[in-house]
């Protein structure tokens, strides 16, 4: 059976995310995708609403599951026998960054990563862009999944609320 990860932090899940998800899942068996639990970092949604958010974005694609990671991701693939991350690039600054990630971890665990270039209609999609186009009001529809754009109005409601 071929095994593959999609690790991040999901903060929001866009339809960049899912656009990587839904072309990776047509390569493999299974694949899992992985949300970084960050302790020490304050998410716009936290690690269970993320998952949530993953699962619905994902429903129709029924050899994708969703799950968490804390600490290092090879250390993950290992316990789980995944051979092979999947990274999605937006621009040349995500592939310095990752080919990097993807030499440590094979170096450090055997781990392979595959690069997947995402589509060019959404490859200007970054969940930090999201949050801050949603935190003033900003008409995310189009960006993200309905569920998300859903969370993230009422989200905008309750702040709005004295």
């Amino acid at each position: 059976m071929r095994r593959a990860v999609c690790p991040g932090s999901f903060d929001p899940v866009t339809n960049g995310h899912v656009d990587v998800i839904a072309r990776a899942a047509a390569l493999y068996d299974e694949l899992v995708v992985a949300v970084l639990v960050n302790p020490g970092k304050a998410g716009l949604f936290d690690v269970a609403e993320r998952m949530a958010l993953l699962r619905e974005a994902v429903v129709d694609l029924p050899n994708v599951t969703v799950d968490s990671f804390e600490g290092l991701l090879v250390h993950y693939c290992r316990d789980r026998g995944i051979p092979v991350i999947v990274k999605g690039l937006r621009a040349v600054g995500d592939f310095e960054y990752e080919l990097q990630m993807a030499q440590m971890n094979r170096e450090l665990a055997g781990v392979e990563t595959l690069f997947v270039p995402t589509a060019p209609q959404v490859g200007h999609l970054s969940s930090s862009l999201v949050k801050q186009i949603a935190r003033f009001g900003g008409d995310v529809s189009s960006l993200v999944p309905k569920a998300v754009n859903d969370r993230l109005v009422a989200q905008s409601r309750e702040r709005q609320q004295p």
